[in-house]
């Protein structure tokens, strides 16, 4: 791999998870198309953030990347290297560099192990025994993470919320890896504690130059962690760019849509920015809109919109390295007025999801 390749290189990355039906056979009546065509690149050392509602594919993408699904299609290189469709035993080098911190640090964690068994099961599986034996490497880990060395013989009930998820990071380092896919780490956590473990990851990407997928549905926190930011909609990513160009500029109504949910503090006399209520539900991923997924929600949308899927290209009046998947790209830098027929809609209850939720809950986290 030269200097200039990235660490990871996906490309055209799909997973379909068929659906079965039919009695007394069971076949294949059609599928879920949980990640379909994405591309993306993450640097070494870089942090790329991963956001979007729930249900559009994030997570399915992070466990893509780590190779704990098969992909359907689609590339995925990591240091020039396809590991796409690779064997356990081709991925044996790899599965060191490409580690994943998980969303719930209550479920992640096996509660009938100790701490100490937990950190070093990594090791134990690659079979490396590093200097000093592998007890007082789990204790420097500990310690890295923010606990108590002595906490080793110790079990998960035994934690915290936070506590875990630092004992999650501590068995993620274990091997020195290159890439760490966090998916959610913070959602489960009270938002005191979010901020912590946030900030020890950071720490941690600083200090020992870890590239980072940072997969989350809170923008606030991405924004604070990650260099670049990737946005996702039904399957499919529809904004990639540097993080104050995407936050200052974002150029697909979508991402402005989520943007426009974000809290913020303002003083008494700057207006307070302009709430785009969306309305329809997230169409289902097993029946996708055709062209552009977002369609049937976007007050931009044509005919077009409809017969031609836009393709992911830097648009005109965007920098370098800002992609987005939009025939009508917003410019939010001279328009800011919000379409007439979503500002006077007289039912905001029809932004609500079916589970009860809201897109300003959703994007929120």
């Amino acid at each position: 791999m030269s200097s200039t390749d990235p660490l990871l290189d996906v490309s055209g990355l799909t997973k379909h998870f068929p659906i079965k039906g039919g009695f007394p056979i069971r076949r294949t009546v059609g599928a879920v198309q949980a990640v379909d065509g994405l591309d993306f690149t993450v640097a070494e050392g870089e942090s790329l953030g991963l956001v979007g509602e729930s249900g559009c594919g994030k997570s399915t993408t992070g466990r893509l990347v780590t190779r704990l699904l098969e992909p359907t299609a689609g590339r995925i290189s990591y240091r020039g290297q396809d590991i796409t469709h690779a064997t356990r035993k081709q991925l044996a080098p790899v599965r060191s560099e490409i580690q994943m911190i998980f969303q719930d640090p209550y479920a992640s964690l096996n509660p009938r192990q100790t701490v100490g068994k937990i950190v070093s099961a990594p090791m134990e599986v690659n079979g490396i025994e590093p200097p000093g034996g592998r007890e007082a490497r789990v204790r420097e880990l500990l310690e890295t993470v923010g606990l108590n060395p002595e906490h080793y013989n110790r079990f998960p009930h035994e934690f915290s919320g936070g506590q875990r998820q630092r004992i999650g990071v501590a068995r993620a380092l274990a091997l020195e890896p290159k890439l760490i896919v966090a998916d959610e780490p913070v959602s489960a956590l009270d938002v005191s504690i979010q901020a912590q473990v946030v900030n020890l990851l950071q720490k941690l990407q600083k200090e020992l130059g870890i590239a980072f997928l940072f997969i989350a549905h809170d923008l606030a926190v991405v924004r604070h962690f990650s260099q670049r930011v990737a946005v996702m909609y039904l399957g499919r990513i529809v904004e990639i760019a540097d993080r104050d160009d995407l936050y200052g500029n974002p150029r697909h109504p979508y991402t402005r849509a989520l943007l426009s949910a974000v809290p913020e503090a303002t003083a008494d006399d700057t207006p307070a920015r302009e709430r785009i209520r969306l309305t329809g539900d997230v169409p289902s991923p097993v029946n996708p809109p055709s062209g552009c997924r977002f369609r049937t929600r976007c007050w931009k949308a044509t005919d077009k919109c409809a017969s031609e899927a836009p393709p992911l290209v830097r648009v005109s009046g965007s920098r370098e390295g800002h992609l987005t998947a939009c025939h009508y790209p917003e410019d939010t830098q001279s328009v800011a007025a919000v379409p007439q027929a979503r500002k006077e809609d007289p039912e905001p209850a029809k932004s609500l999801r079916k589970d009860g939720g809201s897109e300003d809950r959703e994007a929120r986290g």
